[in-house]
């Protein structure tokens, strides 16, 4: 009898356990999108990529599915920083970066920051993003230095 009690709280624990584990492993798949740089772990955005022959567009998007932030990879960049519109010193992916602030003629009340990062295979990646607040601007570029531009995570161009 006490065999027959084990086996049914484990066949509980298991069944409460699978959709756990399939959410997770589903979370896990939504960020791994080849072409676009891996998504910080935890984090509720997903990809939406373009990939344009030797390039790769790719827009993090929260789950209202506003743009958190996008990234352009492509052998060169049409953004050619401005030393007066310097702004934040920063990380991404363990690199050095300096953020530039970008004028949205359109959107006067948004911060919007961009900086260039040279990837191990020789193209550059273009970031950029906007936030309505200061706080939103830090979590942004929190999220941001957390991505991860590993080898195996660029496609396009090879």
């Amino acid at each position: 009898m006490g065999s027959a009690t084990n086996t049914g709280d484990h066949m509980k624990k298991t069944a409460f356990c699978l959709p756990v584990l399939l959410l997770a492993a589903f979370a896990a798949q939504a960020q791994d999108v080849p072409g676009c740089p891996q998504l910080p772990a935890g984090t509720d955005l997903i990809w939406e990529h373009r990939n344009t022959g030797g390039s790769d567009f790719c827009r993090a998007l929260r789950p209202d599915g506003t743009e958190a932030f996008g990234v352009y990879i492509a052998k060169d960049s049409p953004f050619e920083p401005q030393r007066s519109n310097r702004e934040e010193e920063g990380l991404v992916d363990g690199r050095e970066v300096r953020w530039y602030r970008a004028e949205l003629v359109t959107k006067p009340d948004i911060e919007a920051r961009e900086t260039l990062l040279e990837l191990d295979d020789g193209r550059v990646a273009h970031i950029w993003l906007q936030a309505r607040s200061g706080d939103q601007l830090r979590r942004a570029l929190n999220l941001t230095g957390q991505l991860h531009f590993g080898r195996d995570r660029q496609v396009a161009g090879q």
